[in-house]
């Protein structure tokens, strides 16, 4: 308290004169800010799968004897993972791990979100392996200027819908449970809030990279690694790039859970 609030008694300014506990709330909060950012990084891989793992899908068989399957249907395998994996996950997983970590829920928090970013990860490189292997039909079969599907089913998708649906599992509800665990007891609405924050963040970040690599990837002239006929394009090296990015973030998350103290429970 400085000398002229004592004097005037006036002790209303926040910004100048605040309690402890509401500098143990913003400590926690700057704790918690690492750990979020991560999260947009997630969320912009997950965010392909509505996006560019569509135009993938529609340069493959989509065939099942006279009927066409809409390659945006692909996303529900990502909610049938989902489904699958939520009483693997608590019947199965969870005892396993318990008994090696002594932990209830058998992973912490920050241990279930860095193993959802790794399996993020995973699917990218599980599209960069099935993009090279459809362009190599691509040349195979003289498509480079035909712009056709290529004799390759649709469901070789299946795995990298899946493993993002798996990522979920541990990234995204994982997230949920460590805003609102660690998160002030004053402040819980609003963490859950920048949770989900982090949701929009990341379609903004793949909208950004999108545009980035079409931006450069175009200049004199070149065809770039998305063009309108995706035979021509690269969409390989998107994936790879997104991999690429996922290990960077999984680093950067791996240094900052090792740093970061749990908030105090009474």
């Amino acid at each position: 308290m400085s000398e002229a609030e004592i004097k005037s008694g006036d002790f209303t300014d926040p910004w100048r004169l605040c309690t402890v506990t509401q500098v143990e709330e913003l400590k926690i909060l700057i704790r918690m800010f690492p750990i979020w950012a991560t999260g947009i990084v997630f969320f912009a891989v997950q965010a392909q799968m509505s996006t560019i793992f569509v135009e993938q899908g529609m340069l493959m068989d989509r065939k099942i004897g006279s009927f066409n399957i809409p390659p945006a249907s692909m996303t529900s395998i990502d909610v049938i993972s989902v489904i699958f994996w939520v009483p693997i996950y608590d019947m199965i997983i969870v005892p396993v791990a318990r008994k090696f970590t002594g932990r209830e829920r058998g992973f912490s928090d920050l241990q279930r979100m860095g193993i959802g970013l790794f399996i993020s990860m995973l699917s990218m490189t599980a599209a960069a392996l099935l993009e090279i292997k459809r362009l190599q039909l691509v040349k195979e079969l003289g498509l480079v200027d035909d712009a056709g599907a290529v004799p390759l089913s649709i469901f070789w998708q299946i795995p990298q819908y899946m493993l993002i649906g798996t990522a979920e599992i541990f990234t995204a509800i994982g997230q949920i449970e460590f805003f609102y665990e660690q998160s002030p007891d004053s402040m819980r609405s609003l963490c859950s809030a920048l949770g989900l924050l982090t949701t929009s963040l990341g379609d903004y970040l793949s909208s950004f990279i999108l545009s980035t690599v079409t931006y450069f990837t175009t200049t004199g002239g070149k065809t770039g690694w998305i063009p309108d006929n995706l035979n021509m394009g690269h969409l390989d090296y998107l994936f790879w790039l997104l991999a690429g990015l996922s290990f960077f973030n999984l680093l950067i998350y791996t240094v900052s859970a090792m740093r970061y103290k749990e908030k105090k429970t009474p």
